[in-house]
């Protein structure tokens, strides 16, 4: 068996990086500025883009409103217009970067249809490359992301940050 040593997921592992944040975490990481300790890499006028802690890929991102709402029917036109904007911005922003194959993009609705944080909506942005679901999920149970967090950030926020 072949050993992958990733020390620096710890931090992740047990939860101590980054602020602690009371509530509702996605409100909590709305009102925060852009950094690398908060992964937050955008604000805009009623939604900000953040990276996710937990990455499903390199660069996995999240468009949120600020509004505490789990009702997407409800959101107003204005919420509705920039948390697609962002989403289709970020989408741009992963290409130049990244160069990806491919994304998905989408919500999850409640806890039944696999949200985390169920209680506030917000939209997932996963670049794919060809053979990045390789056997280690399948066999091992692992996935490996292949760049740290701050990495992560340090290349995306400069693209953000000129918008």
């Amino acid at each position: 068996m072949e050993i992958k040593f990733t020390p620096w997921r710890m931090a992740y592992i047990q939860d101590n990086n980054g602020p602690k944040i009371d509530g509702c975490v996605l409100c909590g990481l709305g009102q925060l500025q852009p950094e690398a300790a908060n992964l937050v890499l955008h604000h805009g006028t009623t939604c900000y883009v953040v990276m996710n802690k937990f990455p499903y890929n390199t660069a996995h991102l999240m468009v949120v409103p600020y509004a505490h709402t789990a009702d997407l029917p409800g959101i107003d036109v204005a919420t509705a217009t920039e948390l697609f904007d962002l989403t289709r911005r970020a989408v741009a922003i992963l290409g130049q970067v990244y160069q990806p194959h491919g994304f998905n993009t989408g919500m999850n609705l409640g806890r039944t249809a696999g949200a985390g944080i169920e209680a506030h909506l917000h939209m997932h942005i996963v670049p794919r490359w060809e053979g990045d679901a390789n056997f280690m999920p399948i066999i091992g149970g692992t996935k490996l992301v292949p760049e740290a967090l701050d990495q992560t950030w340090a290349r995306l926020r400069p693209a953000f940050a000129s918008e």
